[in-house]
């Protein structure tokens, strides 16, 4: 995340990282997932309003459990430009057939799906199969 965050503040692209609260308090444990969408979405507006920028123009993306949740919000409303989703957890290892995937339909803006072979909440194959589901563009 960080390589991404320079690479892309080189660019002059605006990029703001957080912690969810649960690793702010120092928990090993998420936090119930409202908790976290809350979050997603406070982050999303107050790095709007400190860009000067509409929330809609704003990519959002994470790395696993992260990227998951950005991409719940934006299935259930958050304004978006696109997604980043790096390592995203569609199932938990071992359990390819509990699939983390029911809001894929929802989500409309460019997705951008990064993701190793050697994955075990899965791989780009399982991934591809998958994202057909979703509207927007994916890459």
């Amino acid at each position: 995340m960080v390589a991404i965050d320079e690479a892309l503040s080189a660019k002059k692209v605006v990029v703001e990282r957080m912690d969810f609260p649960y690793r702010l308090a120092g928990r090993r444990a998420p936090d119930r997932p409202l908790v976290l969408l809350q979050a997603v979405r406070d982050g999303a507006a107050a790095l709007a309003a400190s860009a000067k920028v509409k929330p809609a123009s704003i990519a959002l993306g994470g790395r696993s459990m992260g990227g998951r949740i950005c991409s719940m919000a934006v299935a259930d409303g958050l304004p978006a430009a696109a997604l980043v989703l790096i390592s995203y957890p569609l199932h938990l290892p071992g359990k390819p057939d509990q699939l983390r995937v029911a809001h894929f339909s929802s989500l409309e803006v460019p997705c951008l799906f990064i993701s190793g072979t050697r994955d075990a909440f899965g791989n780009p194959d399982e991934l591809t199969g998958q994202t057909r589901a979703i509207p927007g563009e994916v890459t």
